[in-house]
């Protein structure tokens, strides 16, 4: 199945979808695309269909966004914890990673096209070599591209993001790069996978779980959270509207907070400055290199 769809929306849905564009739009919006076993189990069949299904959502769900002028969508695809569950299973999963980003290898042309730029965040040692190479090429392809964003959380929780951030700060401290006294809110941030992306202005969490698993704990301390009972493979533009609604009626509460937030002064600091850029260019030579190794094997 295509992750680069035309609209899908039929002519009704696509103007309750313009009428929703006069209110306040959230540009970045995170998913918790949960529910794929339920489904599964709903509907008498084995977990990977569930599974196969809910990753078929996601390019709805990112041509739902285009058509709301949405310009970033982060979505956790697979949990650390996911490893937890039995080889079967995570087995199963890692395959159809596989199967997915080689798809959206090969529709690179309409990503390129459409301006699409997708990374994939979190703990690339934990993935399997040939996922790994996968991962790269997508990420180098579609690096430049600034028109949307897609953030594919994977092998992640928020626990060993910040884990990493704290690691990659004390490694700078130990080496004189930076002293203790740099050490804030703004470098921690600044360390994380996310650090390209502005913070989500909505979560939206499926299948009736009130919780936010490890994801993006750091960066939705301000954002709007919407709980929705429906299972992810079941997830309508209608469920998606209801949201943007809800945002939209929480939308002066947000921007309330977000004066606050802007009206704190925060000092340049250049030693921290570029210490976070060395950080950053030895993460894109790492992956120029895994790009490298997939493309001579």
């Amino acid at each position: 199945m295509s992750w680069i769809k035309e609209r899908t929306l039929n002519w009704f849905q696509f103007l309750a979808a313009k009428i929703m564009r006069i209110g306040h739009v959230p540009r970045h919006v995170a998913f918790i695309m949960d529910g794929n076993r339920r489904y599964a189990n709903k509907k008498h069949v084995a977990k990977v269909e569930g599974h196969t299904k809910g990753f078929n959502m996601l390019a709805d769900t990112l041509s739902w966004c285009t058509d709301l002028g949405i310009t970033e969508m982060t979505v956790y695809a697979f949990s650390i914890e996911n490893f937890k569950r039995n080889k079967e299973e995570v087995d199963a999963l890692m395959e159809l990673a596989k199967q997915k980003f080689e798809r959206l290898l090969e529709e690179k042309d309409k990503l390129m096209e459409r301006g699409i730029c997708v990374r994939i965040i979190g703990n690339l040692s934990l993935i399997p070599e040939d996922i790994c190479k996968l991962i790269a090429k997508i990420m180098t392809i579609t690096k430049d591209n600034n028109k949307a964003f897609l953030n594919i959380a994977f092998a992640y929780t928020s626990r060993d993001e910040i884990t990493c951030a704290i690691k990659d700060i004390v490694k700078g401290v130990k080496h004189n790069e930076i002293v203790p006294e740099d050490i804030n809110e703004d470098l921690i941030s600044n360390c994380l996978y996310t650090y390209n992306s502005p913070d989500p202005d909505l979560l939206i969490r499926t299948s009736g779980e009130v919780r936010l698993s490890d994801f993006l704990m750091w960066q939705i301390s301000d954002s709007c959270v919407y709980f929705t009972n429906v299972l992810w493979p079941e997830f309508t533009i209608w469920d998606f509207l209801s949201a943007i609604l809800y945002y939209q009626r929480c939308y002066s509460d947000l921007q309330r907070v977000a004066r606050i937030q802007n009206s704190k002064s925060i000092t340049h600091n250049y030693r921290a400055f570029t210490y976070v850029n060395k950080l950053h260019h030895e993460r894109q030579v790492m992956i120029k290199n895994m790009y490298l190794s997939a493309v001579q094997s």
